[in-house]
């Protein structure tokens, strides 16, 4: 039986490896307590510039052009129409993304890696002294062949994709911002509690007021820098990732 002694160097990092991770299972066990028996909260309605997370977008911007004046004339330069245009305009205003997404992917790879390397190292002469290395080299030692290094790695590497997406929805975004260009920012988020979990769905992009329909509308293909997220957060969140501490070996493990 073998008994390994840890220095007082490593025993220190894995008694504090060990207190660490107990500390996160610890938080995550008094926030599940904490929820106990309560509905997920739902957010406020809240400004969506006014978020940590939020940066105001710069993109490259054609060089302006000066608009020309027409004095006592009832049409304006840029007017589509003498109507009100009911479409979004305005930092503020609303419009409709149609979020229709059916994607499916199948992707498949394999590598295989083969390599041999033998090499073979003597002394044959070494100033007339490699006699003597039979006086100090065990007998069975043949002085032409002393090293010999021989490695056949082998690496085969299989990996499989397939992925299909669905989903049909509805999602009013608001213009936080228009760009010098004129094209708008927009931000989208809602979220839905359903028994104890929510589901959130949010999105933001640069859209063209071009391609807004007369109903206030846009598919989600002509929405530029798109992000798009749908996930949720409830019991069915938590059963579904492992606890902080399991996750935190995996990230440690090399193996």
């Amino acid at each position: 039986m073998t008994f390994y002694v840890l220095s007082s160097q490593n025993a220190t990092r894995a008694v504090g490896l060990l207190t660490s991770l107990l500390l996160l299972e610890g938080c995550q066990t008094v926030d599940q307590i904490s929820r106990v028996g309560e509905l997920p909260v739902i957010t406020h309605i809240q400004d969506p510039t006014r978020t940590p997370d939020h940066q105001p977008v710069s993109m490259p911007m054609p060089s302006p052009t000066p608009s020309p004046q027409q004095p006592n004339s009832l049409w304006q330069a840029g007017a589509r129409t003498f109507f009100k245009d009911q479409r979004a305009s305005r930092v503020g205003d609303i419009l409709t993304v149609l979020v229709q997404v059916d994607d499916k992917a199948d992707i498949s790879n394999t590598t295989v890696r083969n390599r041999t390397t033998s090499e073979k190292t003597g002394i044959t002469g070494l100033f007339g002294y490699e006699k003597k290395l039979d006086s100090i080299l065990p007998k069975s030692v043949d002085a032409t062949n002393l090293v010999g290094i021989s490695s056949k790695p082998s690496h085969t590497g299989v990996g499989t994709i397939s992925r299909s997406e669905k989903i049909n929805m509805k999602v009013a975004a608001t213009v936080i911002q228009i760009l010098p260009n004129g094209n708008f920012v927009i931000s989208g988020r809602q979220e839905m509690r359903v028994n104890y979990e929510v589901r959130e769905m949010l999105l933001q992009g640069i859209v063209r007021p071009e391609d807004i329909s007369s109903a206030n509308t846009i598919p989600y293909e002509k929405i530029a820098e798109g992000r798009f997220s749908y996930a949720g957060r409830g019991q069915l969140d938590d059963m579904q990732q492992p606890p902080y501490g399991q996750q935190v070996l995996n990230a440690l493990s090399p193996f």
